[in-house]
């Protein structure tokens, strides 16, 4: 029977575009150089340890298991899936050839696996535990029947999860346990701030920058020339620095024409904030770099960092819009 595998696109989905833009998945590990000829997780071992002589025995071993495992145990035909945090979507397709050690698309993963991508499946498409399941932080690990089940129902059909799909960890043994916490944390509390209206996502922005010293102005329902928040230090607009927010509360990813038309509407003197909770496409960050105004673009990954580093300092009135209670582990060293 064919297996399934999440293999990561690096932190924050760097690699997102790359894995589907040219039909691959890779990992890291560099300097083992080629494995193709290389049969043993030992033998993978050993030259992790001689490439990086001061990791702790246990990275070693986890790196050595993601390694064979990608090269030895993956096999032509088994499902694979990866995901992007910025557009909360998970890409599924199939291993279409060989492991092949190739830099050329990103010099920190060389190690590559061809892909023939079938689609893609919005996070809130999936039952709470096979989000839990996929929020595991390794780089690669293998799926359960049952994620592997609910993908493809929500592949096939488009449809929310109507029953919870029983679902475990995969390589849970093999991650730091806090970590996992914190980034499985992550993801429900990026799925909660998903979950407001139109509305609430604007209170949400509007009182993240009330966090961060500002008085805002926040716009009627209806047309909104362009401008959903004004921020300033006067609350008016008047005192600089006048910061114009979009905010975007949909699926799809913004564009370089919406990018063009927020700025369009931009006094020389405003600075922008565009929020997109869909994310965006390179060539709308391609134009927000080239903006004639000061212009940063928020996805939701963004959104949800900064409103933790804030939370402490948010009103109590946009704090009740993402209830958040504090846990306290054992730190990790």
């Amino acid at each position: 029977m064919a297996k399934a595998w999440m293999v990561r696109a690096e932190q924050g989905g760097r690699l997102f575009d790359v894995f589907k833009d040219n039909g691959i998945v890779a990992i890291g590990w560099p300097g083992v150089g080629d494995l193709a000829d290389v049969k043993s997780r030992k033998a993978i071992a050993e030259r992790v340890a001689v490439s990086w002589p001061n990791t702790k025995p246990q990275s070693v071993a986890m790196g050595a298991g993601q390694l064979h495992r990608f090269v030895n145990e993956m096999a032509v035909g088994d499902m694979i899936v990866t995901y992007d945090p910025s557009r909360r979507i998970y890409i599924v397709g199939e291993i279409a050839g060989e492991y092949r050690f190739d830099p050329s698309f990103d010099a920190t993963d060389p190690h590559v696996r061809p892909v023939k991508w079938k689609g893609e499946v919005s996070r809130d498409l999936l039952s709470v535990s096979s989000r839990n399941s996929l929020g595991a932080i390794s780089t690669l690990f293998l799926l359960s029947r049952g994620v592997i089940d609910d993908l493809q129902r929500a592949l096939t059909s488009g449809e929310p999860a109507k029953i919870e799909t029983a679902a475990t960890g995969g390589d849970a043994v093999e991650e730091d346990l806090f970590h996992s916490m914190e980034a499985r944390a992550l993801e429900f509390i990026k799925d909660k701030v998903n979950a407001l209206d139109w509305e609430g996502m604007q209170d949400l922005v509007a009182g993240l920058l009330r966090s961060l010293g500002y008085k805002t102005r926040v716009s009627d329902v209806g047309p909104d020339r362009g401008k959903d928040i004004v921020a300033s230090p006067d609350g008016f607009g008047f005192e600089s620095p006048r910061i114009v927010v979009e905010v975007k509360h949909r699926k799809g990813a913004m564009g370089a024409p919406d990018v063009r038309s927020f700025l369009g509407g931009r006094h020389p003197q405003d600075k922008g904030l565009y929020v997109s909770t869909g994310g965006f496409t390179r060539e709308a960050r391609y134009e927000a770099e080239r903006a004639n105004i000061p212009l940063a673009l928020m996805d939701l990954d963004e959104l949800v960092k900064s409103l933790l580093e804030q939370y402490d300092k948010l009103d109590l009135e946009t704090q009740q819009l993402v209830p958040l209670k504090r846990m306290f582990v054992p730190a990790w060293s």
